[in-house]
């Protein structure tokens, strides 16, 4: 799995790479079941603190997305139908803010799309 995170983005860290993990899913590069890498070796070669990533593991549980179990890790869980259409909006959403616009701003966008 492609880990994506850009230091110098305005976007946080964890949710970076919680954004990657939601890709994968909704990609089906990750499948219900699967087990997620442990977080100290996502920090280890992402060269961040562990508790970045284990905050966007836990982000992505509380989307119901992934299940954290004491001694197995992060396991990907079956809630994943929304999880394409997630990973597409946190691409817009990180695009847009890399062309100075808002969530505000591009849900204009979309509504004038929409007429």
């Amino acid at each position: 799995m492609l880990w994506l995170v850009d230091p110098s983005s305005d976007r946080p860290l964890f949710d970076q790479v919680a954004a990657s993990v939601r890709r994968a899913i909704a990609e089906g590069e990750l499948r219900e079941g699967e087990k997620l890498p442990a977080a100290h070796e996502i920090a280890g070669s992402l060269g961040m603190n562990q508790n970045t990533v284990l905050r966007a593991y836990r982000t992505l549980r509380d989307e119901g997305l992934i299940e954290l179990r004491r001694g197995r890790g992060a396991v990907v869980c079956g809630a994943v139908s929304d999880a394409r259409l997630t990973g597409l909006v946190d691409d817009v959403l990180a695009e847009g803010a890399r062309l100075g616009l808002g969530p505000s701003d591009i849900a204009d966008l979309i509504s004038r799309r929409d007429r």
